[in-house]
């Protein structure tokens, strides 16, 4: 696996005003497969993963487990197999974890599996601080010693894990995810209270439970682990991606024409189908996937706003805002999940949209058409904005910083070239 393979000052050039039409294939989930890697550390067996995505952060997840001790084999596209017999070490460097928040979670079945684990602090990122303060409260509550030094959170259980009650201040999804793995080899029982209750928690419960782990309620707001004594290896296929899905789910409906998403399952996708319908977009579920199509008549102007699940995603407010540039009417979007994710406005502004934020909320009066411009990404959701804004504008849009969008992103511009987009990659 390849990983993305991105390089760094690629551009993607887009000519806009040609509708969609046709079928894209759903990879992987990035963020159910980021955890699932994690998972490896727990076992001294294989664990085999299918469906793996190839973009740039599954590349540095397996480039720190690498580090860690983790042996790895392909076993053909999207499958690998990952085998922690012996781990080597115990810390996860800053020149890793600094490319990818998900890192810390190593943290959990490091400290539970060995006992101990070092892992260099995330520190901030485009879209606004995600401490990790409750991954450490979470662990402390289990028993662990942490120390916070040279920029690196030192973590110790010398005689392992203790089950524990932990009540999450707020729903994380990250942290229910590294708590519930260390949970799986902690003596006795835990409970994670307002637990987050995304898919891709549901999912790595599914594949901890596959290799021997004890767990409840893991998609609801309280999930109970009962700790074993080891676990075993397993074969789990990575879920398709509901980001992914509503990306171009929202391409068809800003550039026009009809997509099938395909190897998608549409109740993951309802959040974003029901915005979809709010704004006159044709969303329906069918065989093997879903169908959105939109032909002739501008989008109705509507609002979003984010929510842990069942929630509307924060992964799609960028893409949504895009969107409503072109909608007939105004639309308020608002942003409940990260602060400062709005980075994407004046990007979009230099395009024609007519939006005001204020606070945590957008207000965006749609324009009746955007106009082509070179524009620059800021995070891997804003760079994917930019991009639908390109197949809608008139003439032509130049993507800089595509690297972001390489970190979560397969092929997109092969993906939307093969409907009939007419855009490229333009390699540096």
């Amino acid at each position: 696996m390849n990983g993305g393979g991105g390089r760094s000052m690629d551009k993607l050039r887009i000519r806009g005003g040609r509708p969609l039409h046709g079928a894209v294939p759903i990879a992987g989930a990035k963020n159910a497969a980021l955890p699932l890697l994690a998972a490896s550390l727990l076992s001294e067996n294989a664990l085999t993963l299918d469906n793996l995505p190839e973009v740039g952060d599954i590349a540095t997840m397996m480039a720190l487990l690498g580090e860690l001790g983790v042996e790895t084999s392909a076993g053909g596209k999207g499958t690998l197999s990952l085998r922690a017999a012996e781990l080597r070490r115990h810390t996860a460097p800053y020149d890793l974890v600094r490319k990818m928040r998900a890192s810390v979670l190593a943290l959990g079945p490091l400290l539970a599996r060995a006992g101990r684990a070092r892992v260099s602090l995330p520190g901030g990122c485009a879209i606004g601080p995600r401490p990790v303060d409750l991954h450490l409260f979470g662990l402390e509550r289990m028993g662990a010693e942490i120390a916070i030094a040279d920029g690196y959170i030192d973590a110790r259980a010398p005689g392992g894990l203790a089950g524990a009650r932990i009540a999450l201040p707020s729903v994380s999804v990250g942290a229910t995810e590294n708590l519930m793995m260390a949970a799986t080899l902690a003596r006795g029982r835990t409970i994670i209270a307002n637990a987050a209750r995304e898919p891709e928690v549901a999912d790595l419960a599914r594949c901890l439970a596959a290799m021997g782990a004890r767990i409840d309620g893991a998609g609801s707001g309280t999930v109970t682990v009962e700790g074993v004594e080891s676990l075993s290896g397993t074969r789990h296929a990575v879920p398709p991606d509901r980001i992914e899905a509503g990306t171009y789910a929202i391409a068809a409906a800003i550039a026009g024409g009809c997509l099938e998403l395909t190897g998608v399952d549409a109740a993951a996708l309802a959040p974003i189908m029901d915005a979809l319908a709010a704004a006159g977009v044709e969303v329906a579920a069918v065989e093997g996937g879903v169908r959105v199509a939109r032909h002739g008549e501008r989008v109705r102007g509507f609002d979003a706003i984010t929510a842990p699940w069942p929630g509307f995603p924060t992964d799609m407010q960028a893409q949504t805002m895009a969107l409503t540039t072109i909608a007939d009417g105004a639309s308020l979007i608002t942003e409940r999940i990260f602060e400062n994710r709005f980075m994407h406005v004046p990007e979009l502004a230099r395009m024609g949209a007519d939006i005001t934020v204020h606070g945590g909320s957008a207000m965006v009066r749609g324009v009746p058409a955007l106009a082509g411009a070179p524009v620059m990404a800021t995070d891997l959701r804003a760079s994917v904005s930019l991009v639908l804004a390109g197949l809608a504008a008139r003439g032509e849009t130049v993507v800089r910083r595509v690297y972001h969008l390489d970190r979560g992103y397969e092929s997109v511009e092969r993906k939307l070239a093969a409907c009939g987009a007419d855009i490229e990659r333009l390699r540096s």
